[in-house]
């Protein structure tokens, strides 16, 4: 063949081919015209896999170059700043790298995202040592003003000028582990039946409420998983006057309990301990106390500090105690438990969510000042709209909200966050028109941000990994399920890995992070719209979505089962001494052996030993005493033994026959 014609058919002019052919191992000379057809054959045969190989290593060299060219621009002009959460696209801007190279960077480190798809920094961090780049976090404008913001709220809390101030309610946490009463403890409280209105019993939402004890109102708040103190913690502010820390009588302390504790005192909030289901026979009052007193919390009636009062809140049994506990602690803290009504309102949000009739809406925590009808809402320092309406915790409308009271607020142009402190302004000129469109778009929670969890990288060497994308209607909903989660009792050879959570409905995003990580779509009180159903469909990604807890929990359930491997236990019955060797055929041999020990039954396995190695397994397929088939074998007893299996038994040999056992270990 004519080297022109063989580069013709290789799509590469001559002189790329005599440049190439000698680093691919064929020499055929740097002036030859012909190609004998043997060699011509193997090239064009062998050169597609070659040539990308080729291209492949130039395309590292170039990469290797750009990323030490990289290195020293970085020396000379400092590493680039990223913020805690951005766009792919605008990632990809400030590393001046079209965004189709970032998103396939981001493929190779496994996580499917769009160009308008939202990254945390720790991700864009590792794709950017990738390119070459040095990165550091970017001290934003919006923590500076979030300390301001937490500044604002402290000075309203104390102010000096005693005139101003006057008595609100108490504001009350319940704290405690997941199924120790929390929301039945409320539901008993407020005389009415939140359990029954939510699905499964288990508390969906953060909520606010409000009782009544000797006239004085009390303010409840109900946090699964702790979402609001925490956030608050983080930033050091005080949303809480009061701590209820429940403990389940029959199931003393548990590891929430240990972080509730530790959030408790962290906070230096007042508290005091419920003992609740004392109504339960298996409840030890004792023990509960004795594994306080373990924590450093010495009960009240063993010489400390502690109040705890025994509750069963299913039967109303001594919540008037509690009740009356709670005053008493709120009369002693009397002078933090003030608050100026006359200001301008300020707060905490306890609550946020998309509701399809009413839009954004969100649970404020008065905290000083009272809040109106038509007051201007801001969050740090930007415009959130105007309070359009207010519903109390009974839903019924109300048009102004003292201090210590919580209130379902709607109105909001953007979404708040858990956390956030809202401040009512006297204009709008107050607020920045740039900062609220920033706000608009970094403010949105970052529980919808895709990260990157490096701790987890080598699971699945190590485990079956059951991955969830997981999509609620609120943040309750996502711990109160996650709570649930952490509760179940998984073998020790399977996970489970949330990839990725976020709030509102399953999108077309959702699908692909699933796909890219073979993980289910698991929703919660949210839709799938049916572009999104059609894709998951193409994409052959199972997504379910439930309104009960319990039913979310046993899908993971049975999908944790079917990847349990199941354990194959071997139970010893008997031993056989090797006496005779009658014939081989193609499947194992007969012999003639003596019971030892134990019973030999058909279909047994065996265990060949000899001079103490154990040299094979057989199994045993048929047995003959006085030459009859029989189905098992007694000790002492000379039988004929088939066995199948290649390998060739000898006179002397010992046989140790046991039965195997499959132990399955599911999920509880």
């Amino acid at each position: 063949m004519n080297v022109t014609e063989l580069a013709r058919r290789l799509r590469v002019n001559t002189k790329e081919l005599f440049e190439l052919l000698p680093q691919f191992g064929f020499d055929i000379g740097a002036r030859a015209i012909k190609v004998d057809p043997r060699t011509a054959q193997k090239i064009l045969r062998e050169w597609p896999k070659l040539y990308r190989g080729h291209q492949a290593r130039l395309e590292a060299e170039r990469k290797a170059k750009e990323k030490e060219a990289r290195k020293q621009q970085m020396q000379e002009s400092g590493p680039i700043k990223l913020p805690p959460v951005m766009a792919v696209k605008d990632f990809a801007v400030r590393l001046d790298i079209p965004v189709n190279q970032v998103v396939a960077e981001l493929m190779n480190n496994g996580i499917l995202a769009t160009l308008n798809e939202r990254i945390d920094y720790n991700t864009a961090a590792i794709v950017a040592e990738d390119f070459g780049f040095v990165v550091e976090p970017e001290s934003t404008v919006e923590e500076t003003v979030e300390t301001q913001a937490d500044k604002n709220l402290k000075e309203a809390l104390t102010s000096t000028d005693d005139n101003d101030l006057q008595s609100r309610p108490p504001v009350v946490v319940i704290m405690g582990h997941v199924d120790h009463g929390k929301t039945k403890l409320l539901d008993a409280v407020r005389e009415t039946n939140v359990i029954d209105t939510e699905h499964g019993g288990i508390t969906q939402h953060i909520g606010a409420y409000q009782a009544r004890c000797r006239g004085r109102r009390i303010t409840f708040i109900d946090t699964p998983g702790h979402e609001a103190f925490t956030a608050m913690r983080s930033r050091g502010a005080k949303v809480a006057d009061i701590a209820v820390l429940i403990v389940a009588a029959d199931d003393s302390i548990k590891p929430q309990t240990v972080e509730a504790i530790q959030i408790i005192q962290a906070l230096n909030l007042p508290f005091v301990v419920a003992i609740n289901k004392i109504d339960k026979p298996e409840a030890n009052i004792e023990k509960v106390k004795q594994d306080l007193a373990q924590k450093n919390l010495l009960p009240e009636d063993w010489g400390g500090k502690v109040v705890c009062v025994p509750i069963s809140a299913k039967e109303g049994t001594n919540l008037d105690q509690l009740l009356e506990t709670i005053l008493l602690i709120a009369d002693m803290e009397a002078d933090n438990i003030k608050a100026d009504a006359k200001r301008l309102a300020i707060g905490t949000v306890i609550e946020a969510h998309k509701d399809s009739s009413e839009g954004e809406v969100a649970t404020i925590l008065v905290q000083s000042g009272t809040l109106k009808i038509n007051d201007i809402l801001a969050i740090n320092e930007a415009f959130y709209g105007k309070v359009r309406a207010m519903r109390d915790w009974n839903g019924v409308g109300v048009k102004s909200v003292p201090p210590g009271t919580p209130v379902k607020v709607l109105g909001w142009k953007q979404e708040a966050k858990v956390g956030d402190i809202l401040e009512v302004v006297e204009s709008v000129k107050d607020l920045s028109i740039k900062k609220v469109k920033k706000q608009g778009s970094s403010q949105r929670s970052t529980i919808n941000v895709i990260k990157q969890d490096e701790s987890d990288d080598d699971d699945e060497d190590k485990f079956r990994v059951l991955k969830i994308v997981l999509k609620s209607d609120v943040l309750g909903s996502a711990e109160a399920i996650e709570e649930s989660l952490e509760k179940l009792e998984i073998p020790s050879s399977v996970k489970y890995k949330i990839v990725s959570k976020g709030l509102g409905n399953i999108t077309e995003a959702d699908i692909l992070q699933a796909e890219g990580s073979d993980a289910v779509v698991l929703g919660f009180n949210v839709q799938v719209p049916i572009t999104v159903k059609n894709l998951a469909g193409e994409k052959r990604v199972q997504v379910e979505t439930y309104k009960i807890i319990y039913e979310l929990l046993d899908l993971v359930k049975d999908k944790i089962n079917s990847m349990v491997e199941i354990e194959i236990k071997e139970v010893d019955i008997g031993k056989i001494e090797v006496i005779a060797l009658f014939k081989r055929n193609k499947t194992g041999q007969v012999l003639g052996g003596r019971v030892k020990s134990g019973i030999i039954e058909v279909g047994s396995h065996v265990r060949l030993i000899r001079d103490n190695l154990d040299l094979a397994r057989l199994k045993v397929a048929g047995l003959q005493s006085g030459k009859e088939d029989v189905k098992d074998v007694e000790k002492g007893t000379e039988c004929g033994i088939q066995l199948e299996g290649k390998f060739d038994v000898e006179e002397g040999d010992e046989l140790e026959v046991y039965r195997e056992e499959r132990i399955e270990k599911k999920v509880k």
